[in-house]
């Protein structure tokens, strides 16, 4: 059946007609409704006409790489928990077939074949759940950089031959328990790893939905949406009231304020008119607003925020973990002694079934068990901790490396302050009235206000609880603010710059240039004022005062006024403060303060911080800041309390000692473990066996998880 043609309005899209013509709210030339497809479902078709409303995302060069990333490491963490799971449920007939657990726990549950059983599910074990530390031990051996991989595949490489020859008539006592459960710690120690890993560029993606997928193209005297990325320089494009800007560009037509705290840190939404530029990705106010591109989506201020974070994590040194160097010693001192141990007791006579049982004891009692939980424990004990305490690690190695922290530097916006538009002070200023009576009147008129003064006047007025008197004759006073009538006196809400205009003298009351002032008029007399600002957090002072007494600078970098920046570094006695940034320079200030041999963290909450976040050697974002910030940062401030930066670096440092502690422990047995294992006092009749070896290896792996278990806030 052929579908009759309709007609919508872009600013109204309730508004539909059979017959082209003009909105009767607007006046705007109507555009035809693009057909459902067929077979499509009622709401599908609903949705082309209110696609403005419902923003859908496109698949990106950045979304391609990110979801290409995403993929290769969502494989590789689906890959390890199959592994984990089939080596778990193998691992527990293994432990019970085992003679030596039968034989600490006194029993017998041997039966003929047994160990043939035995034998076949530890061969799946070594080949299915340890198939990844063999490659690795490849990888290593290749890249002529021994580490973890290879110790662990040595481990349970020596530990399965040597017990395929016990079984297969080789006196001893075989080791497929030990194989078993050090392939599953391997596998659950990786696999936590990779989740972690994959976490990385998440922000990339979250950048890239910042842009609209869809603009509003002005074509002739109707309006098409087409894809965000087909728009090119010279094109008008139509943004309507409350959504994203598509694209950078120059205002044609329109006026309105907008919201670009997201993207260059300024606190209050920016008034813009005709001729003033914009910002893809900044959100409009009330008005309608034609704007011509300026540049493809490829070169947008957005854009160029991708690419810095993307540029500022990829040059970010890759600091190895103290447990990697750890290994890679505890490898060449393990193959060394173990090969050295077989040659000296064949050469002084001893037969082979000897020299592999002390080869076997030395490669066994310098498993990384220990060292494989010594640092994972410990993070995940400090990483549950820290969640308790409104702090969320990402990234652990920029956790353990907070304890280096010289200079903590912060945004201000959303983060020293609560990034709201509020009632800082309001004052009577005739004599007559008290000072609520002035918040009543103006929050009355600025009710149905979406402006930020009024919104923030609303709010405060609503905080106390004040009531709402009725009234009338609403109308706006353009440019200078709005007035009405109430209870039978007229009443004005305005700016400085209409008393100005009206030569209206007032004793205006002492105000910072970090406020934004308006005025209110009782039947053309000034009443009162109210000064609205970003709020300073309660906290900021207090972490700021912590952080001076650990010896830490403290800096301010913001994409606000210097007057603002000026008024809120001094009032919290920072060390300094650099103002009127965008995030390229952000990033450029990082660099230069650690080529000054400073130790940065860089604590902010906003699209405009994310490159300086990534730059900087340790990245702190607020929680309730932007998803980007959050995903570049290292760390996350769930709570939004500057003064837990504090009590990050004081954690990150109890965390480090008890990183050291189980390290130290994890290989410092083995100086004594080690000789006696390998039969050094064999003659004073003083020798381990490797069932001693394989209960000390585990004694070290209890000691390690019980100091773990015992660190605190």
């Amino acid at each position: 059946m052929e579908q009759h043609q309709q007609f919508t309005c872009p600013m109204h899209p309730e508004v539909i007609k059979d017959a082209p013509g003009q909105c009767p709210k607007c006046g705007m030339n109507l555009v035809p409704v693009e057909p459902a497809t067929k077979g499509e479902p009622k709401h599908e078709q609903e949705a082309h006409v209110h696609s403005a409303h419902a923003p859908k995302h496109t698949m990106s060069e950045h979304d391609h790489k990110a979801a290409g990333g995403h993929a290769h490491h969502a494989g590789m963490i689906d890959d390890f928990k199959r592994r984990f799971y089939v080596t778990l449920i193998l691992a527990i007939p293994i432990m019970a077939l085992s003679p030596m657990i039968q034989h600490w726990l006194g029993v017998d549950w041997a039966f003929p074949g047994s160990g043939y059983i035995l034998l076949a599910l530890s061969t799946v074990v070594f080949f299915y759940g340890g198939w990844p530390f063999l490659q690795g031990l490849i990888t290593e051996v290749k890249s002529k950089s021994l580490g973890m991989m290879t110790l662990v595949a040595v481990a349970i490489t020596v530990a399965y031959v040597y017990s395929v020859a016990i079984v297969l008539g080789l006196e001893g006592m075989d080791f497929f328990w030990e194989l078993a459960t050090l392939i599953l710690i391997m596998l659950l120690g990786h696999w936590i790893e990779m989740k972690s890993i994959m976490s990385a560029s998440k922000e990339l993606e979250l950048l890239v939905q910042l842009m609209p997928s869809e603009a509003h193209l002005v074509h002739g005297d109707h309006i098409m949406d087409v894809k965000t990325d087909s728009l090119k320089a010279g094109d008008i494009i139509l943004v309507k009231p409350g959504e994203k800007i598509a694209a950078d560009g120059i205002i044609n037509e329109g006026k309105s304020f907008l919201n670009e705290s997201m993207l260059t840190g300024e606190s209050k939404p920016t008034e813009k008119d005709k001729g003033d530029k914009v910002i893809a990705g900044s959100i409009n106010g009330e008005g309608s607003l034609k704007i011509q591109v300026s540049h493809g989506t490829k070169d947008s201020y957005l854009s160029q925020v991708i690419k810095l974070v993307q540029d500022a994590q990829d040059a970010k040194s890759k600091t190895q973990l103290l447990a990697d160097q750890a290994a890679k010693w505890l490898t060449i001192i393990a193959l060394l002694s173990g090969t050295a141990t077989f040659i000296v007791w064949l050469l002084l006579g001893k037969d082979l079934a000897f020299a592999m049982e002390r080869m076997v004891t030395v490669i066994v009692i310098c498993c990384p068990h220990a060292l494989g939980l010594a640092v994972p424990l410990v993070v995940a004990r400090s990483t549950a901790i820290s969640a308790q305490s409104g702090l969320l690690i990402k990234d652990r190695t920029a956790f353990e490396n907070s304890r280096k922290i010289s200079m903590v530097v912060f945004d201000k916006t959303g983060t020293l302050t609560k990034g709201e538009f509020n009632v800082v002070r309001y004052e009577s200023l005739d004599g007559k009235s008290n000072k609520e009576q002035v918040l009543q009147l103006a929050a009355v008129l600025e009710q149905n206000s979406e402006h930020p003064i009024a919104t923030g006047i609303v709010r405060k007025a609503k905080g106390l609880n004040l009531p709402s008197p009725k009234m009338s004759d609403f109308k706006a006073i353009t440019g200078k603010g709005i007035e009405a009538t109430v209870d039978g006196n007229s009443i004005r809400v305005v700016s400085p710059g209409y008393l100005k205009e009206n030569n209206i003298a007032v004793e205006q009351a002492p105000s910072s240039n970090a406020e934004t002032v308006v005025f209110v008029l009782f039947n053309n007399t000034v009443m009162g004022i109210i000064a609205l600002a970003d709020e300073i957090r309660p906290e900021s002072a207090e972490a700021i005062t912590v952080l001076h007494s650990q010896n830490i600078k403290s800096l301010l970098l913001t994409g606000d006024n210097k007057e603002v920046a000026k008024v809120v570094s001094e009032s919290l006695g920072m060390d300094g403060f650099i103002a009127e940034v965008l995030p390229h320079q952000k990033l450029e200030k990082i660099k230069e303060l650690q080529q000054q041999g400073n130790f940065v963290a860089m604590t902010g909450d906003g699209v405009n911080d994310a490159p300086a976040l990534a730059q900087a050697d340790v990245g702190i974002a607020v929680g309730s800041g932007s998803d980007i910030a959050a995903e570049t940062a290292d760390i996350v401030l769930v709570n939004s309390n500057p003064k837990d930066v504090a009590n990050l670096i004081l954690f990150g440092k109890a965390t480090y000692r008890k990183m050291i502690q189980n390290l130290v422990w994890a290989t410092g047995y083995n100086v004594i473990a080690l000789p006696l294992a390998a039969g050094v006092l064999y003659n004073a009749g003083i020798m381990l066996s490797p069932a001693m070896g394989a209960v000390l290896m585990s004694v070290s792996t209890i000691v390690v998880a019980l100091n773990a278990r015992m660190l605190k806030v």
